[in-house]
């Protein structure tokens, strides 16, 4: 709990002084608001001994625009205390939500592969609102119930009867006994409740994400029965805690009559022989009306505190996640030339640490050459690029290094905007193309994107759509093909001009004509800077300075084309296959080509 409060305290620090106007201005109207009742009873007593006090008309006009003078500054106060309070709650909310966003792009993908989407997404949603109305609603109840509860007892007090004040409260005590029983009870239901929203929240994206794949192979029974088990879990959770409130409701309200039929009784009697007013009969009527909320709000306190302490505790926990990539680099490096040199390079994933991704890798590469990088589906080729990216870090330092220099020593800002990188996924965000391009680069004009189309063999493609680069190309880019998306994110990366470029698979849903021309462009565009190319087709990479055949994470076989063919070893195999399918497809040109343009 304390460091739970504690995060709360760091962002409400910031707004202390709204936080003063806004509990003065609320102070004020719960000051006055106490009164009222008092100014009510002597209305009521001058009306009912007007002949012996000689109240009149003029009386009853001084207090009715003492009333309304009253009305006027509790609604000012009002006003106050809800942009002050209400407002620091969504300031509050917004700078952690930009914290978190800021904090959750620092993690390296480890923490992505350990934690679900929906999840992650449900700390942006739920908890945030669950810690805004702990920073407003939960201040403002907490406050207004205690000083209610104070000025309210000792008008009561002061102003009635004693005896009767205490017989009216024991039963309201109930309540608060009440509260804490249901409060932790509330507390736990409310977290099983979170942790069904998030299972929701991350089911519902993983189904909107892999529609395709759904529609495809026509399961969208089997999601929709699926979905319904959660949905229900989610329902259930929701239930049991409405279930713990619907008692509550009612037992609060039977205790709240039992204290206003004691007034009733008691305070009659008291009346009827004399001992108060009708004055001051009806003002302490008032009173136990008044004095109710602030019993309630012991409760609403302590579940509002409960599921914002929850939220706070899951919120914590990610801003208490330490990155595992750590900038440690050399602030007097500020950019690369592009030399890559691998030593023993190996590496296993977390969760599968006996058998390494990648074992005793050794590469050098120049500036300005072209290293390819060719190996079956699981050989570790994306994973080298991971590493060399710094998405991953590997156990030992110096096993990578740029420009001689390793790898940790670059800063991280200068390995990122120095490196251009177009992955395997070929993500495209829910934006024009022109924008999807323009991502990579602070800031860029429309000849530039047009000149990076051109290379990437798109342009025309693009001049084709209906709004030209204009174009939205819909969430993950779903609205092109799949090698338009590719030659899209060709072109993102063409922009950066960076020294090093690197092409995970990301010719393979073009045909070999178009895939030769992006080739040949690229020759002509990066001449004196390193490019790192990954692909399964031999004709993408047989042009490359040097080729890196992998194994099983191994390094198998490394030369250039004609020397790895001249090895007659797995290389030279893959070629052969490739050739003959080639051939196969010349002979049977209505054979659709492997690795031709998909359709959207």
């Amino acid at each position: 709990m304390k460091r739970e409060l504690a995060l709360a305290w760091r962002y409400m620090r910031r707004y202390l002084w709204k936080y003063a106007v806004g509990i003065f201005a609320l102070f004020m109207v719960d000051l006055i608001n106490s009164a009222v009742p008092g100014i009510t009873g002597s209305l009521v007593d001058g009306l009912t001994g007007r002949a012996e006090t000689g109240f009149g008309l003029k009386d009853v006009q001084a207090l009715i625009w003492r009333l309304l003078g009253m009305g006027a500054l509790i609604t000012i106060g009002r006003f106050g205390w809800r942009y002050f309070l209400f407002g620091t709650a969504r300031s509050i909310e917004r700078d952690m939500r930009r914290d978190l966003f800021g904090h959750l792009e620092t993690l390296s993908m480890r923490y992505y592969n350990e934690h679900k989407t929906g999840d992650l997404m449900a700390h942006f949603t739920n908890d945030l609102q669950s810690i805004r109305e702990l920073m407003g609603g939960t201040v403002i109840t907490t406050f207004d119930a205690s000083v209610m509860l104070v000025l309210v007892l000792w008008r009561m007090i002061s102003n009635v009867n004693l005896r009767l004040t205490i017989a009216a409260v024991i039963p309201m005590i109930l309540i608060i006994i009440g509260d804490l029983f249901f409060g932790k009870a509330i507390h736990r239901r409310f977290l099983a409740k979170q942790e069904a929203f998030s299972e929701l929240t991350d089911q519902v994206q993983e189904a909107v994400s892999g529609i395709r794949v759904i529609k495809a192979f026509v399961q969208e029974r089997r999601e929709l029965l699926a979905f319904a088990v959660t949905n229900r879990n989610n329902k259930e959770k929701n239930l049991a805690v409405v279930r713990l409130i619907a008692i509550a409701i009612p037992l609060l309200d039977l205790t709240t009559g039992i204290s206003l039929l004691i007034t009733l009784l008691y305070g009659g009697r008291l009346a009827i022989y004399g001992e108060i007013t009708a004055g001051q009969f009806v003002e302490f009527n008032s009173y136990v009306g008044m004095l109710v909320w602030p019993m309630i709000a012991v409760g609403e306190c302590i579940s509002s505190i409960s599921r914002g302490t929850a939220s706070l505790k899951r919120i914590r926990a990610i801003l208490d996640e330490k990155a595992d990539i750590v900038d440690e680099g050399d602030p007097a490096i500020t950019s690369l030339k592009g030399g890559i040199e691998l030593r023993d390079l190996t590496f296993a994933y977390p969760e599968a640490e006996a058998h390494p991704a990648l074992k005793n890798i050794s590469v050098r590469v120049a500036p300005g050459e072209t290293l390819a990088i060719i190996g079956r589906t699981g050989s570790g080729k994306t994973t080298l690029v991971n590493l060399l990216e710094r998405l991953w870090d590997t156990e030992e330092a110096g096993m990578i290094s740029l420009d001689g220099r390793p790898l940790r020593d670059i800063p991280l800002a200068v390995l990122r905007r120095d490196i251009a990188y177009v992955p395997q996924d070929n993500f495209l965000f829910s934006d024009t193309v022109e924008n999807n391009i323009l991502f990579s680069v602070a800031q860029g004009t429309h000849a530039q994107v047009e000149a990076a189309a051109r290379a990437a063999c798109v342009h025309d493609n693009i001049m084709e759509f209906p709004e030209g680069y204009d174009t939205l190309v819909g969430e993950r880019g779903v609205t092109i093909s799949g090698g338009q998306k590719q030659r899209v994110s060709i072109a993102r990366a063409l922009m950066k001009d960076a020294p090093i470029l690197i092409l995970d698979d990301s010719l393979s849903a073009v045909d070999t004509d178009t895939e030769e021309q992006i080739l040949q462009n690229l020759r002509a565009l990066r001449r004196g800077k390193t490019t790192l190319i990954i692909a399964h087709r031999v004709s993408t990479i047989q042009s490359a300075d040097h080729i890196l055949v992998l194994e099983d994470g191994e390094r198998a076989e490394y030369g250039t084309h004609e020397e790895l063919l001249a090895l007659n070893g797995l290389y030279r195999s893959v070629y052969d296959k490739q050739q003959l399918e080639a051939q196969l497809r010349s002979e049977h040109p209505d054979v659709q080509q492997k690795g031709g343009e998909e359709d959207a």
